[in-house]
């Protein structure tokens, strides 16, 4: 699996961001979706990696930086075609390692606390990640879980 940064030009990961923005609205009133588009996840802030199977698109992930010492986890999606075989933990692992080397001290993420988004719920737990409240300009939310890891 080749994990690189991506400029969100191809249509391979556009296509999977996509896939990603439906299911989001499928399962959340749109008030409730915090999802980026392309275009906001082409903001200075965040760097987007695309992990890779040759010419296979596997999964993606993105590090949004909030300060020196503060990051968030954004758009962790797998192709469909890969679920189950590590991609999103790979990417996970990744990104983590990239915040570390920045100095970023706390990871923090909002996912869904419902049945759809179980399975990203276990990740982030069996990776350290522990239940925490809103952060950034989040607020409470019946549709949103917010999680956090201390780096340092």
């Amino acid at each position: 699996m080749d994990i690189r940064i991506d400029d969100l030009q191809g249509s391979a990961i556009q296509a999977l961001l996509q896939v990603h923005l439906n299911a989001m609205h499928e399962h959340s009133p749109p008030e409730s979706v915090h999802a980026l588009d392309l275009e906001a996840l082409r903001h200075p802030s965040i760097t987007f990696w695309t992990a890779w199977d040759g010419e296979d698109l596997m999964g993606c992930g993105a590090l949004k930086q909030h300060s020196a010492s503060f990051g968030e986890l954004k758009s962790m999606r797998t192709a469909s075609a890969h679920v189950r075989k590590g991609v999103a933990r790979a990417i996970l692992r990744h990104i983590e390692s990239a915040a570390r080397a920045r100095g970023i001290q706390r990871l923090s993420l909002e996912t869904g606390p419902h049945a759809p988004f179980a399975a990203a719920q276990k990740l982030y737990a069996s990776e350290g990640f522990v239940e925490c409240g809103p952060f950034a300009d989040y607020v409470l939310d019946p549709y949103s879980l917010f999680m956090t890891k201390v780096l340092a």
